[in-house]
Formats: C-alpha cells, structure tokens, sequence
C-alpha cells in the first residue's frame, strides 16, 4: 500500500522550493541563508529543519520530482514497444524540455561556481538514465564490445556536456533540436558498441 502524503507537509515543502528558486535567481546560491529562504517561504526555522538538514537537500529535493517524471518516460517508451533505436535514450527530449523551461534558473546556477552540489545530481540523475537505456540494450555485458559502465560513462559525460554547452552558450537551438543532435551523436555509438 502506498504510503499517503500530507498536504500540508507537500505545501510548505514546495513553498520552501519555490521562495529558494526566486531567490536564487535574484542572489545566487552561494550567498543564501537558510533565514533568506524561510523569511520568503514565510515558515518558521524549526519547520524548514523538520524537511530539511540544509539549503543544499532543499535545492536537492527539488531533483527528486523530476528525477521521477524522467523515469517515468522512460517507462513509457519502453512499453509501448517501438524499436529500440526510438526507446534509446527517449528521456533527452524531456532533459533539455526541462532545462529550456528553467533557463534562468539554470543559468543562476551554473554562474554560482560554488553550486556544484546541483551539477553532481543533475549529473548523477542522467548517470541513472542511460544506465537503465544501456542495460535495455545490452542486458548482458557478452552483448557488447566495450564494457558497460565505460558505454554509460561516455555516454553521461557526453549528455552532460552537451546540456551544458547549450545552457550556458548563445546558442538558438531549441529542446527539439538539441536533443536531435544528442540522438545523431550518441545512437551510432551504441552501435559501435554492439561489433
């Protein structure tokens, strides 16, 4: 059975999220205090530590929600049985969907040099990804040529990189488009890996 969430601990949780998010935007990360965020949430301190050990698992919490909704495209595609090069790595297009969405946000963020916290779990989130789209394609390590967690390293790093070349670059492209070369990068590489 599925354990009920309490509306009132979800409403100050995304209060909480919500006044972090605008002032990050406004100050940076770095420069935040705990008593910033709950002046604008307008919640008492022992309320945010009772969600909360820090402004870090706060920005971080924040990931866990889109963490589920990645997964949960991933589920999708994989259910409705197209082929696999359309199932491989289909969860892209809602990465950078988000990322487009939260530009600014991200922007704040990636200019707080300090803010490497949010760039390990972003990295990490994709890690999970296209670990779970590897090991669809080859469930056994015989499968491949090269070994599986080199295939995942290279292909993180590559998404990663690309995500962050395009957010904090001048670059017009769109999530569409910048997906599309995500996929003409990385799908011959499973391929590679399959000789």
């Amino acid at each position: 059975m599925q354990k009920k969430v309490d509306r009132r601990v979800e409403r100050t949780e995304q209060l909480l999220r919500s006044a972090l998010l605008e002032l990050i935007e406004e100050k940076g990360f770095e420069s935040l205090t705990v008593q910033d965020i709950i002046d604008r949430a307008n919640v008492g301190r022992a309320t945010f530590y009772t969600h909360f050990d820090n402004k870090e698992d706060l920005l971080i919490s924040g990931l866990d929600e889109l963490q589920q909704e990645l997964r949960q495209k991933q589920q999708e595609m994989y259910a409705e049985g197209s082929n696999i090069q359309e199932r491989l790595f289909a969860f892209g297009y809602e990465v950078f969907a988000h990322t487009e969405r939260h530009r600014q946000l991200f922007r704040a963020l990636s200019a707080d040099g300090t803010a490497a916290v949010i760039k390990r779990a972003w990295h990490q989130i994709l890690f999970n990804l296209v670990r779970e789209d590897v090991k669809a394609v080859f469930p056994k390590e015989e499968y491949s040529s090269v070994p599986t967690d080199a295939l995942v390293h290279m292909i993180t790093g590559s998404l990663y990189g690309l995500l962050m070349w395009w957010l904090e670059g001048s670059t017009t492209l769109s999530a569409r488009e910048i997906n599309s070369i995500f996929r003409k990068l990385t799908l011959p590489v499973i391929t590679t890996a399959t000789k």
